[in-house]
């Protein structure tokens, strides 16, 4: 199997962070990775641009470790109420995205969380509590309740 080098421009859940030089097989680089703009391909010249994001990371990361302490505390002491669109039986059309939980986090005003760091145990497609988790940096995550109530 022919592999891909590659920069990443954004974290990518269980292949790395911004910054970070990886290796991935030629589809999956081709087909998602680029087009969705989580990555760029490796050039001697793209180097620079690891470096810059590095530098960047450096500096923020005392600053962002503090306040994702503080993000995590919001999140996890209150749940979030998601109001959807629901049918007879209360079933949802659809299902719970990420941007709903993202969305719903700022109303309530818990601050702002970027919908590619939510994920589900399972998809929610049902009224009542669910969990989520929210990966605020590399080494903090945080446990959402989710409050999903119907209305027609």
């Amino acid at each position: 199997m022919a592999t891909t080098k590659l920069i990443l421009t954004h974290e990518v859940s269980g292949l790395g962070s911004a910054g970070e030089i990886v290796e991935v097989k030629g589809g999956y680089a081709r087909n998602y990775l680029v087009p969705q703009g989580f990555a760029t391909p490796w050039t001697r010249g793209g180097q620079k641009q690891v470096d810059a994001i590095a530098q960047a990371r450096r500096s923020r990361a005392a600053a962002s470790l503090e306040e994702a302490q503080a993000t995590k505390a919001r999140l996890e002491e209150s749940p979030v109420r998601i109001s959807v669109r629901t049918g007879q039986a209360g079933r949802l059309f659809g299902s719970v995205s990420t941007a709903d939980v993202a969305d719903a986090v700022s109303e309530a005003g818990l601050g702002s969380i970027d919908r590619r760091t939510i994920e589900f145990a399972a998809p929610v497609r049902s009224t009542g509590t669910h969990e989520a988790t929210v990966r605020l940096r590399e080494d903090v995550t945080a446990s959402i309740t989710l409050e999903v109530v119907g209305r027609r």
